[in-house]
């Protein structure tokens, strides 16, 4: 029961981090990797990003092992190495060695040929204060859109 959509996202981004810049990405994914991705049993929601060796890896993403995986099933926190052209790696690696800042997965997605995809983007963790902030906008967003409707 492989799903036609993928719809993986991490919902938690927005409101924890102000997002620089965004990629979008391939993954180096093995079998038993893909088959539960397609089934859905994925999660972003821990996932960061960091720069080793040369190359950009998706670190703590969790991917349930394959219920029929036998003994070739994978690990499902493995670090996961990310697929960029050598300009956008070299933009990460200055972006990463700047304190406080951080790469973030985003969105978990099939592309047109059906590979697994990610967005993947460049952030600036917010302060307390930053988030009052988007939670006052958003009930403001909300009480005007009832008023609207009234």
């Amino acid at each position: 029961m492989a799903v036609k959509e993928l719809n993986i996202r991490n919902k938690r981004a927005r409101f924890e981090y102000h997002l620089e810049e965004e990629f979008t990405a391939g993954m180096v994914l093995s079998g038993t990797e893909i088959k539960s991705i397609r089934n859905g049993k994925a999660s972003i929601l821990e996932a960061y990003g960091i720069f080793y060796n040369n190359e950009v890896w998706i670190r703590n993403m969790h991917v349930t092992e394959y219920e029929n995986g036998s003994f070739y099933n994978h690990k499902p926190r493995a670090d996961r190495k990310i697929l960029l052209n050598r300009k956008e790696i070299v933009r990460i690696e200055k972006f990463l060695k700047i304190k406080g800042n951080t790469l973030i997965p985003t969105k978990l997605f099939f592309s047109e040929k059906g590979w697994v995809k990610i967005h993947i983007a460049c952030a600036v963790g917010k302060k307390l204060h930053d988030k009052r902030n988007d939670l006052k906008e958003k009930d403001d967003r909300r009480e005007m859109d009832r008023a609207l409707k009234r």
